[in-house]
């Protein structure tokens, strides 16, 4: 026995395992993939993902041009109807409602016995995360660059009147990645909030009385007040930096004025960021905990 070990070659070596870099990327490339397979399957969540903001845009924009003033951060002098000022704000609606929706997924998969068995493969949970994470924003940044590719056709139908963004391909790539920063930020909080939950009437419960709500008080809907408790609840609210920084970033030839609705855009990278950084570590946390409703 020692004769056979001794001749044994010296420079025999176990077999290489996969990198660490394929070890973290082939998981969130497969569950990105399989949330893309999943929608484009479901037909009627694509109608129905573009077709009520449309609506919501040509509806609320023809009601509310008669009464609506034009916040102070607008240049004097230049003409804001309602539905451009209500045109960042229905982009933004799509990027979150897409996003949300996406993660109810996680309740599905749990209930379904895919999940406990993504928990059991040896796969890093910031893959899992960032799997869900990569495939809701890539759904929701695709919507909402079709909603911004069809909002200039309504106005030269005349379901809609004309805006002067000034849109440049640069301001357009930088549409589109603030976008996806924005789409990442509203997947990750639809993680931390579907993951605990072990039925999708709760989570549209949840919906209901809390996502529609900052979604409203974010400057979509109607600018942010300049005084009063509504003031300051719109101003902590996260999602009015985005809303204001893709209305910066949409219309670089417009010089807004800073104010209570319409804060610089550095702060709303900032405040995006941060927000989004606090969803994904919570994200994280809650992946990685013992739980007994993923054993379920």
């Amino acid at each position: 026995m020692n004769a056979s070990i001794a001749s044994l070659p010296a420079t025999a070596t176990p077999p290489a395992g996969p990198s660490v870099l394929a070890r973290y990327l082939l998981p969130v490339g497969t569950l990105a993939v399989r949330e893309l397979v999943r929608f484009f399957r479901q037909r009627t969540r694509i109608v129905g993902a573009l077709g009520q903001p449309i609506l919501f845009w040509i509806l609320f924009g023809a009601g509310l041009s008669g009464s609506f003033r034009a916040p102070d951060w607008v240049p004097e002098g230049r003409a804001m109807s309602y539905q451009e000022y209500f045109f960042p704000g229905v982009a933004v609606m799509i990027v979150m409602f897409t996003a949300i929706f996406s993660t109810i997924s996680i309740i599905e998969d749990r209930r379904e016995g895919f999940l406990q068995g993504v928990l059991a493969a040896p796969v890093p949970r910031i893959s899992i995360v960032f799997g869900k994470l990569c495939g809701g924003a890539a759904l929701a940044v695709l919507q909402a660059f079709l909603f911004l590719a069809l909002g200039p056709a309504l106005s030269w139908v005349g379901l809609a009147p004309p805006m002067e963004t000034g849109m440049t391909v640069s301001s357009a790539l930088a549409t589109g990645a603030f976008l996806t920063l924005l789409a990442f930020c509203l997947t990750a909080l639809g993680y931390l909030i579907a993951w605990p939950l072990d039925s999708t009437q709760g989570f549209h419960a949840i919906m209901s009385v809390f996502l529609m709500p900052m979604w409203l008080l974010s400057g979509s809907f109607f600018p942010v007040a300049s005084g009063g408790w509504l003031s300051w609840v719109m101003r902590a609210n996260p999602l009015t930096y985005g809303v204001a920084g893709l209305r910066r970033i949409m219309s670089p030839s417009i010089s807004f004025a800073e104010g209570p609705g319409m804060p610089a855009l550095s702060t709303c990278l900032a405040v995006t960021v941060l927000f989004g950084v606090v969803c994904i570590g919570i994200d994280v946390w809650l992946t990685g905990r013992r739980s007994a409703a993923n054993a379920r």
